[in-house]
């Protein structure tokens, strides 16, 4: 252990590194008194380790970090974007093929909202590719009831405050009217609670469909429903900025899309 920030990382980020949660999560589990080092239990994140310290969690020696992995997973309608639900709901892990590993979303979509949802088995890149200075692009197709215009698209455009809460500006192309529908593209850069639905709301419009289609540089395609397509790693350290050494030269076994688990 050392008390110098300058030397060795924060227990939680180390936690996040090698796969156990997110670092939020992390620090909830060191807060509840589950994690040893050198043998002494810790109950604050406000630690820093170094590679020679031994870390337990619940009494289990931490695993080597592994290599940065990410999923694109299709995720479909009717599934939480959550380890367990209270109201014991299915998640989308209830829906994940037998052979993946333990992972972790990055940012959630929620139950009524489907397509490309990145998976991964590093808590600190889920916090990094979460995080709205990251930059990184998200892409919906949406599906409104009615039939707007432009005036009624410009105050998503300019940016929108619901309730005190200020969401940045958002893209907003009208790409057809079908019937009593219209569909639009909608792109934004941070990932706030049902943040379209809730800014279609404030303008008096209703969300009956949304599909997520790409985050960042990763695109759904032609992903069906419930499938997981592993992202190759070199693609990986390439959009992230990796090093073979951060990854440990990792090299993916298949790139053929696994399908979900049959219920």
């Amino acid at each position: 252990m050392s008390n110098d920030p300058k030397k060795g990382d924060r227990i939680a980020k180390v936690l996040a590194r090698a796969g156990v949660a997110s670092r939020r999560e992390a620090e909830k589990i060191i807060e509840a008194r589950r994690v040893r080092v050198n043998g002494k239990l810790i109950d604050s994140p406000a630690l820093n380790v170094l590679p020679s310290d031994r870390i337990e969690v619940d009494g289990q020696p931490l695993a080597e970090p592994e290599p940065t992995r990410i999923w694109l997973y299709h995720k479909p309608t009717g599934l939480v974007t959550t380890a367990k639900d209270e109201r014991g709901r299915a998640t989308i892990f209830d829906d994940l093929p037998d052979e993946m590993p333990r992972v972790m979303t990055v940012g959630r979509l929620d139950l009524n909202s489907e397509g490309l949802l990145l998976l991964t088995n590093d808590g600190e890149i889920k916090r990094k590719l979460e995080l709205p200075s990251t930059g990184w692009l998200r892409k919906y197709r949406v599906r409104v009831k009615g039939t707007p215009d432009d005036a009624a698209l410009e105050p998503l455009r300019q940016g929108i405050t619901i309730d005190g809460e200020a969401f940045q500006p958002m893209t907003v192309t009208l790409d057809k009217q079908q019937g009593a529908n219209a569909w639009l593209t909608v792109s934004l850069r941070e990932g706030k609670n049902r943040e379209i639905r809730r800014a279609f709301d404030a303008i008096e419009m209703q969300v009956n469909r949304l599909i997520r289609v790409s985050y960042g540089p990763f695109r759904l395609g032609d992903l069906k429903k419930g499938q997981v397509e592993e992202i190759k790693q070199r693609v990986v350290r390439d959009q992230l900025g990796l090093t073979p050494e951060d990854d440990g030269h990792a090299k993916p076994k298949r790139k053929r899309p696994l399908r979900r688990r049959t219920r």
